[in-house]
């Protein structure tokens, strides 16, 4: 019998209806796959069975009883734990005092030495070197999911809940994960998983329910389903040229770099990027990709030399690199990309609120800005006052292209373009940055999914430990070439940078 269950839901919002008549169960000690694109659903169901919101017609189902949650705390109290996409931690509070947050041991005294001892232990088990005393907003993104996942072990959980778990995580600790996972199935926990790697999907999924519009469309055994199969699944068409073809670079060079020094981060990198071309950067987490991109654009201070069109200019701040024809699209599009308490017009132009006015701002302008974007990037939304937080992820991304493009950067640099969103957002990312190169821009992705980096990409440079270990292009561009250069092992098709 199954531990939770939906029968027969649908929710809606006003007259908008999300889920229609959606069955769902989750069985002891069974990874069971929840995946769709963004807008499909999955969020609501999560929700749903997590306890923070009420279904609109049919019922929860929890061990072979009708169910009516009163809140979140409430299914917690009862097994249910959820681990959300968007980190649910507080960043002035230690590991230890998150992972015990509204639990505390202790009672009137707290007993912090227990709390301490208690969280060394699950992050030992998470085979992570995290202190229990660092507080959480010194910690990098990926720390911080390890710390969700702790908190979340510490519940002793019936049912879990995982929400994207492994998008910021480095190769090795999602290693972890799966270990960690598959001991809690051999526990016993039914598990629900919602994520857009589809490779893990079919990696650890026992079960598979596809989302499309609200409506489970499909439901599978482990072994039943490909990954192009669960793709066209999810869209409801064949996924066939999934990256759009490559264009022909031109050869002289947009952006110049000699001996860039970011201190503790980047060492003495020089590189060439062409007019029309992608050029991708790979390296594992840590390597130094994103601090060579925030050292190029001002957000961290740095030496070398930068040439845009062979014109050397100086740049110590992003203000700077606009001004220079650069822009930079940030991999964390929830804390440093948007304001997700504003509304979608705020957020498009508060970067560049000089267009729309000085003393006053022009309205209007930014509704027609606001009108366009929407047209031109596919941003989906009920209405044009709706909140930046209240998109889907895909969605989000989109809003931040747009923002990011609102300047008309001849340069751009573009961090993780398609973390946390579905296959089908993924690919329209993927046209949009080729129809850029296409038009003579410069465009440079860094990216930790391989497959990505390659299909997009014209050429791509490896980073291992802060330096450029090598560059890889045409047939070398291989996921075997890009692994041995970011983990610093010889290859010959790999040239040295």
């Amino acid at each position: 019998m199954s531990i939770l269950s939906l029968q027969n839901v649908s929710k809606s919002f006003g007259p908008i209806q999300v889920l229609h008549n959606v069955d769902l169960a989750l069985e002891p000690g069974e990874v069971h796959a929840l995946i769709g694109e963004n807008g499909a659903g999955k969020s609501t169901i999560m929700k749903i069975l997590g306890g923070f919101l009420d279904p609109t017609d049919g019922q929860i189902v929890l061990d072979g009883q009708p169910v009516a949650f009163a809140s979140g705390p409430d299914a917690e109290a009862q097994g249910i734990v959820v681990i959300h996409q968007e980190f649910n931690l507080a960043s002035d509070l230690t590991v230890a005092a998150n992972v015990f947050l509204g639990r505390e041991l202790g009672g009137f005294r707290l007993n912090h030495a227990a709390m301490r001892e208690q969280t060394a232990a699950l992050l030992k088990r998470l085979n992570t070197t995290i202190s229990p005393d660092a507080k959480i907003g010194r910690l990098s993104v990926p720390d911080r999911q390890m710390v969700e996942i702790a908190k979340a072990l510490s519940r002793n959980a019936r049912v879990l809940i995982m929400d994207e778990p492994s998008a910021v995580l480095t190769h090795r600790e999602v290693g972890t994960l799966y270990e960690q996972i598959d001991r809690l199935r051999a526990e016993g926990v039914a598990i629900l998983y919602c994520s857009h790697r589809l490779d893990e999907v079919a990696h650890l999924a026992d079960r598979i329910t596809v989302l499309r519009d609200g409506r489970v469309v499909r439901q599978a055994l482990q072994g039943e389903l490909t990954e192009d199969g669960m793709a066209t699944a999810m869209v409801g068409r064949e996924l066939e040229d999934f990256y759009p073809p490559k264009g022909n670079p031109a050869p002289e060079a947009a952006l110049s770099v000699s001996g860039l020094t970011v201190p503790g981060r980047v060492h003495d990198v020089s590189l060439q990027l062409r007019k029309g071309e992608v050029l991708g950067i790979a390296g594992l987490v840590g390597s130094g990709r994103t601090e060579l991109a925030e050292g190029l654009v001002g957000l961290r201070s740095a030496t070398g030399e930068i040439r845009v069109n062979g014109k050397p200019v100086r740049i110590d701040s992003l203000r700077d690199a606009v001004l220079a024809g650069l822009a930079y699209l940030t991999e964390d599009r929830k804390e440093a990309g948007l304001l997700l308490e504003k509304g979608l017009r705020v957020n498009l132009t508060l970067a560049k609120l000089e267009k729309f006015g000085t003393w006053r701002i022009d309205t209007r302008a930014e509704d027609k800005a606001l009108a366009r974007a929407t047209q031109d990037f596919d941003i989906r939304a009920k209405d044009s006052n709706m909140l930046a937080g209240k998109l889907s992820g895909g969605n989000q991304q989109k809003l931040l292209l747009a923002k990011t493009m609102l300047p008309e950067p001849e340069i751009i640099i573009i961090d993780e373009p398609t973390r946390g969103i579905d296959v089908g957002t993924k690919r329209q990312i993927y046209a949009f940055i080729r129809k850029l190169a296409s038009e003579g821009r410069s465009v440079i992705v860094i990216s930790s999914e391989m497959t990505e980096v390659i299909g997009l990409s014209d050429r791509v440079l490896v980073m291992r430990e802060g330096r450029l270990a090598g560059e890889v292009e045409g047939d070398a561009m291989t996921e075997d070439n890009i692994v041995r250069l970011a983990m610093g092992v010889t290859s010959d098709s790999g040239k040295a940078a």
